[in-house]
């Protein structure tokens, strides 16, 4: 049943991992679909994961009128939507358009920003990112550089709780206490202290050197850590572009942390649901949307944990309880306890052509082991691992002869790897690669 073996402990991987794109960047949007196995998608960018609840109706609309009656929640915080007719492209640009999210067709890709969820309601950070997601997102829709990042670019705006910050973005900022806040380009060592006034700023300026070196050297990347210059001459690169912009800055160290998001349940002055597998009816969608309505927050974010929290600030106990039952009664996890919050896969089967099987089946009828797992477990249907967490985790890849590799990844790299020939056989699995 199971063939496992360890291996002795791999070397960090470097800072930068050098690659060549030979192709333009197919990433989707709203705007440009990817035709899949399923029908057409469509990649809608929320930047912070920030929707009012007339946007949250709108895309709920889209979802019923154009696709699957579906919505897909994605690792940066933004949704998909699956199953779309075909030649709808026009009347979802149309519907997106009207509910403002399209502030810039030319931009609509290049919106990738995650900003701390809970930040500003329940008083861990150290600054509320809101002001900062609104300066980012306007300032960036108005520069004409910007349209030439990649649909894979990700901003990242920390409000000082380190949870966004460990997310491998290509621009982080992370909140300081005194004001100050941190900008980090990659996984560069060294990061750069600018005022927080300014930060908002600073990221553009960072993503428009990265452009800069692009256009100088040749290559063809479309992350940062792609690049291959030495480690830390972006960072100079920046510090020259914010200096002569007049922003001050100095040389830091990138103390980043490791990505956390909220537990489900109440939160502060907010309530936290997980969304199993990032997949949501739109019956579920609209509950969600009528509880952020009715506790008068008006907006629900979504984070890049595939759950969503609903800002309730002056909800009574009583009345944030019976609101988070609802929320569980449609099946979305209100339980810190549950197992769902350790299990995550791609779309696999029939959604995508590349997936050698159905890993949403197999990994909700193997949930009952997932709990017995020492890491986060992320099924794909292929070596791609679309989608797959940061950090540690244990990997289960659908094999070319069938079944699943199952690896420990450790640092970026397996460390321990076992075959599993059926998802039920898990349990014994897990015992194996971590004995």
């Amino acid at each position: 049943m199971l063939a496992a073996m360890s291996t002795a402990p791999l070397p960090p991987s470097s800072q930068a991992t050098a690659v060549s794109r030979d192709r333009g960047d197919a990433c989707p949007g709203s705007l440009r679909l990817h035709t899949a196995d399923d029908g057409p998608l469509a990649r809608v960018r929320v930047p912070g994961g920030v929707l009012t609840v007339p946007q949250a109706e709108a895309l709920a609309d889209a979802a019923d009128r154009l696709g699957d009656g579906e919505l897909h929640l994605t690792s940066r915080g933004n949704l998909q939507l699956r199953g779309l007719r075909d030649n709808c492209g026009a009347r979802l640009a149309e519907l997106l358009d009207a509910a403002g999210l399209l502030p810039s067709h030319g931009h609509e890709r290049a919106r990738n920003v995650v900003a701390s969820p809970l930040s500003g309601l329940d008083g861990r950070g150290v600054r509320e990112v809101r002001p900062w997601l609104s300066d980012l997102d306007e300032s960036l829709c108005a520069s004409e550089a910007a349209r030439a990042l990649s649909g894979r670019f990700l901003f990242a705006l920390d409000d000082g709780r380190g949870d966004v910050a460990g997310l491998g973005a290509d621009v982080t900022v992370r909140a300081l206490a005194g004001g100050g806040a941190l900008l980090a380009v990659g996984s560069a060592e060294q990061a750069l202290r600018v005022s927080g006034d300014e930060a908002p700023r600073a990221a553009l300026l960072a993503a428009e050197a990265f452009l800069d070196v692009l256009r100088e050297t040749g290559e063809r990347v479309w992350r940062v850590d792609e690049l291959s210059l030495p480690a830390g001459e972006l960072t100079r690169a920046v510090r020259s572009r914010l200096t002569g912009a007049g922003i001050g800055c100095a040389v830091a160290p990138n103390d980043l942390a490791t990505a956390e998001g909220p537990p489900p349940g109440v939160a502060g002055a907010a309530l936290s649901v997980h969304v199993p597998l990032g997949r949501l009816t739109s019956r579920q969608w609209r509950t969600v949307a009528r509880v952020a309505a009715e506790v008068r927050s008006g907006e629900l974010r979504l984070t890049p944990w595939r759950g969503i929290v609903v800002p309730a600030t002056g909800t009574n106990a009583a009345a944030a309880a019976d609101a988070l039952a609802r929320l569980a009664g449609t099946g979305l996890v209100t339980d810190a306890s549950s197992p769902w919050l350790r299990v995550g896969a791609c779309i696999g089967r029939p959604g995508c052509g590349r997936s050698r099987s159905d890993v949403r089946a197999d990994a909700t009828g193997a949930l009952a082991d997932a709990g017995r797992s020492p890491l986060p477990l992320y099924w794909s249907g292929c070596e791609r691992r679309c989608g797959h967490p940061r950090g540690d985790r244990i990997d289960v890849v659908a094999a070319p002869e069938g079944g699943y590799r199952i690896d420990a990844v450790a640092q970026g790299r397996p460390v321990r790897t076992a075959a599993l020939d059926d998802p039920s056989h898990l349990a014994a699995a897990l015992a194996a690669l971590t004995s």
